[in-house]
């Protein structure tokens, strides 16, 4: 036998995760979500498999620390962010057409109300993180480019100030259940929007917020 034919052989043995087991992944996924946005990331696992519908063993069978449920959370919710900012492009003809429906899509996602589990205790280096950071990232510095190369977005706002207001103003308020904040959410949203329309209205202070500067301004002081 040719060592192609048996490296595709040894290919081919490789098995495949059941389909049973890629939907419990995912349930426990959606469920750690939800209860994340609900509750916190320090909600108990226990309660996410009863959400899920799995057995515990399931759920620490697919992820043995709260760190790999975490990160499988924020690797989910940004690869789900990453689309929404692909599908606005393709959508919208008018490019800040494309920023609204990205933004307010973003919105839908709850981005803001899972933002603190950034704050965590795991590996934020992690390289899937960072590819899909890198991702996330892309796809929506193309959407800032488009809409402020068409002269449709003021030119002084970069994708850090988007991604910023877009964090903050879906957030909850202390104290404030998170589902009784949704029909201020969009409406915020559209205020916010409304002032990245170009010919702006006024000059900012300061420069224009870069990604890298959040990234920056997140990390610990030595």
């Amino acid at each position: 036998m040719s060592s192609s034919t048996a490296d595709a052989a040894a290919v081919r043995r490789v098995p495949r995760p059941r389909a049973d087991a890629v939907r419990n992944r995912e349930r426990i996924v959606t469920a750690a979500r939800e209860m994340f946005v609900e509750s916190g990331a320090q909600v108990p696992l226990d309660e996410i498999a009863r959400r899920a519908g799995v057995g515990n063993a399931t759920l620490y069978r697919n992820f043995p620390e709260r760190a790999d449920l975490v990160r499988e959370v924020i690797l989910s919710l940004t690869a789900r962010i990453t689309e929404q900012a692909a599908e606005a492009a393709e959508r919208e003809s008018d490019p800040f057409a494309a920023v609204r429906r990205f933004v307010h899509a973003a919105a839908d996602e709850r981005v803001g109300a899972l933002c603190p589990m950034l704050d965590g205790d795991f590996d934020k280096n992690h390289p899937d993180l960072l590819a899909g950071r890198s991702r996330l990232e892309e796809a929506v510095q193309e959407l800032v480019d488009r809409a402020q190369g068409a002269g449709r977005m003021r030119a002084d706002v970069g994708v850090g100030d988007l991604m910023v207001a877009v964090s903050q103003l879906t957030r909850p308020l202390p104290g404030t259940a998170c589902l009784n904040m949704d029909r201020f959410v969009h409406r915020h949203l559209q205020v916010f929007l409304d002032g990245l329309e170009a010919p702006a209205r006024s000059e900012l202070p300061g420069c224009a917020a870069t990604l890298e500067d959040l990234r920056t301004e997140a990390e610990p002081a030595s």
